[in-house]
């Protein structure tokens, strides 16, 4: 009787969701997620009901599948529209970001959590970024941008007229990066995976823009990079980035976001890259890895600076939108081959 009066004038919501039931094996497949339905009943004291509209696709997830237990909600980010509130600070019809997983409808409650190491910034409604399309708030004004600006300006701490490279550079954050590099007066090569991304990177404002698939690309690499390279901001591990460290100038910075090139490998059997000990030794370099919530309590810092060079045509950006919640493992694996330029999202 309790119960029935609690959930009296509350709204059953009719809720979509992918849930993971195979750890992956090297490259995910769609066969590894399942679409199963569950009922939400409407928000209680303190909560909202908010509405998917975008979900983010980032190569983190692959990285941080294997934390999730099979039959729990793939992890991720999205932005999405309150339905329904009891929380006066997230209210109705606002833009909501939050680190939902892939689900069309949420109940929350709005409460961030903190522990001594971490101060987990979502959720929060999406500031005000004028006539600008909401799903910037998964990428150059979200969790991509602020990946991209305090990675890049706090580790690397650019310098106009140093060399810059990226890797993975066509991707959210890679371009992103770049373009930053740009603004700071900075020689930008990017590396990437094709001659359209390439082409792409140099309509952005790269200085050059190197297709790692090519038998020449480390002399390519060479003729582009004929001083050195001051700072490196790293994606994609392996080899690849072995080779970039050996061209390092005495006091190089380099700040480590991933290593895509071995997400989709057996942990037990990750590829070998040449040891860079002496070049980092030699060199005196600096390298860091970072996760983006270091600067939580700087989130909004950040959103602000890079809508300011969006606003000002800086900073330059590009969606790979794919149609229809059902396709995220679809979205999800294409971004893990490279299908993608710019920031990838599925639009529900």
């Amino acid at each position: 009787m309790e119960q029935s009066v609690q959930n009296a004038g509350r709204n059953m919501v009719k809720a979509k969701k992918f849930v993971l039931v195979n750890g992956f094996n090297n490259m995910p497949k769609e066969e590894d997620f399942k679409l199963v339905e569950e009922d939400l009943l409407g928000p209680q004291e303190g909560e909202f009901l908010a509405e998917a509209l975008y979900l983010s696709v980032d190569p983190y997830m692959r990285a941080y599948a294997h934390q999730l237990k099979e039959g729990k909600t793939m992890i991720g980010v999205q932005v999405a529209r309150i339905l329904e509130s009891n929380n006066k600070e997230f209210p109705v019809g606002k833009y909501v970001v939050g680190n939902f997983g892939w689900s069309t409808h949420t109940i929350c409650n709005g409460l961030r959590s903190t522990t001594q190491s971490e101060v987990d910034h979502y959720p929060y409604v999406l500031p005000d970024i004028g006539q600008l399309p909401p799903s910037l708030g998964l990428g150059v004004l979200g969790l991509t941008g602020n990946t991209a600006y305090f990675g890049f300006t706090e580790i690397c701490k650019p310098r106009a007229g140093e060399t810059v490279v990226v890797t993975t550079a066509a991707g959210a954050v890679g371009s992103h990066v770049g373009q930053i590099a740009k603004i700071k007066g900075c020689r930008v090569i990017g590396i990437t995976g094709s001659d359209e991304k390439c082409l792409w990177l140099k309509s952005i404002g790269f200085d050059a823009a190197i297709n790692y698939k090519n038998a020449n690309w480390i002399n390519a690499l060479s003729e582009a990079t004929p001083r050195g390279i001051d700072c490196y901001f790293d994606n994609v591990g392996g080899e690849i980035s072995s080779t970039i460290i050996q061209r390092m100038c005495t006091d190089g910075r380099v700040a480590v976001c991933g290593s895509i090139s071995s997400y989709n490998c057996d942990v037990r059997q990750l590829p070998k890259a040449t040891m860079i000990q002496p070049w980092i030794v030699f060199h005196q370099l600096e390298i860091k890895g970072f996760v983006s919530n270091n600067w939580s309590r700087r989130w909004m810092e950040g959103i602000k600076e890079n809508l300011k060079w969006v606003q000002e045509g800086r900073l330059r950006y590009k969606e790979t939108i794919t149609d229809g919640f059902e396709n995220m493992p679809k979205a999800f694996i294409g971004l893990l081959k490279g299908e993608n330029i710019g920031k990838a999202i599925v639009k529900v």
